[in-house]
């Protein structure tokens, strides 16, 4: 079963609690800690795009440089130098934004959002998997795929994408879901997925696995946003290569094949930063003031700071 892995506090009381489950792993890919059912296949949700870029590389997709390969990789925040990303990939390959079969949506940023609902309504390239949907038509352009229901499971890329998951994870193949932008998922165990990620970043340099971790690393607002559990982890922490998913999903590795992943049960995203803090600490990372700051959410009260959301003592 899941475990209490986070809590909120407010004014001394103990206002709610996160379960979930996690996994840590050691430089050779074997458990140090592990906690819940680190054995029982999730939906990855957004965690899968890194693997699906790989897909894209192995399959002839070029991008024109690592903002371009990290954007196909991106849960972004739809913010204008992510949307101006999408649209460069759509236009170097001469697709209308309506190509894109993503649900229209409006950013998720703030700021962004707020300007987008003073003149315009949702649009498909404002969506968060925006980039990755555009990285698909690509490639399927290139190899001469068709480029209308490419989300359809049958469809040749999906298969690849099937077949290069269920490489990268060791998981072998079964009925598949529809994530939340209606591209196929495949489920994976939260022990395979850090495993995964190990491979990605271990991978020799040039190889499409360390090129996906590599653009993530060196673009670190590209893949999400303005303030975005990912940016903030990987720019407290150098080398880390990470990636949420929705409903509580987060995975990552160092450069030498630490690597973690973990569920939050109820998927809520205010337990991921404390309990990815408390991770990198528990494997060890140089840990700095910025790290400290991180770890330690605060609750609010009337505007001032009343509690703290953080991992539940002892626990790691």
């Amino acid at each position: 079963m899941s475990v209490e892995l986070v809590e909120v506090v407010r004014s001394g009381f103990r206002e709610c609690v996160h379960r979930g489950s996690l996994v840590i792993l050691d430089a050779h890919g074997e458990p140090t800690h592990q906690l819940g059912e680190v054995h029982v296949p999730i939906f990855p949700r957004s965690t899968n795009k890194p693997m699906q870029a790989i897909t894209l590389l192995r399959n002839g997709f070029e991008p024109v440089d690592e903002a371009e390969l990290a954007i196909a990789t991106a849960s972004h925040f739809g913010e204008p130098d992510h949307v101006a990303l999408v649209q460069r990939l759509l236009d170097r390959f001469g697709f209308p934004e309506k190509a894109l079969e993503c649900p229209p949506d409006l950013p998720f940023e703030e700021r962004a959002r707020a300007a987008a609902l003073t003149g315009d309504e949702p649009r498909r390239i404002y969506m968060n998997c925006s980039g990755k949907h555009a990285a698909m038509l690509a490639t399927c352009s290139i190899n001469g795929w068709p480029t209308e229901g490419y989300l359809d499971e049958t469809h040749p890329l999906q298969r690849a994408v099937i077949a290069n998951v269920t490489e990268l994870t060791g998981e072998p193949e079964t009925d598949l879901g529809i994530d939340g932008c209606g591209l196929p998922i495949i489920p994976v165990s939260l022990m395979n997925l850090a495993r995964a990620f190990a491979t990605m970043a271990t991978a020799e340099p040039g190889t499409p696995p360390r090129r996906v971790a590599d653009a993530i690393r060196a673009h670190p607002r590209v893949i999400s946003g303005t303030n975005a559990p990912d940016l903030l982890a990987m720019a407290a922490t150098p080398g880390l290569v990470c990636k949420i998913g929705a409903d509580g999903v987060h995975a990552g590795a160092l450069p030498d094949g630490r690597a973690f992943a973990y569920k939050i049960d109820d998927g809520h995203d205010r337990a991921r930063m404390p309990l990815t803090l408390a991770i990198l600490q528990r494997m060890g990372v140089d840990w700095t003031e910025a790290h400290t700051e991180l770890a330690a959410q605060p609750v609010l009260g009337g505007g001032a700071r009343v509690g703290v959301i953080r991992t539940i003592p002892g626990v790691l």
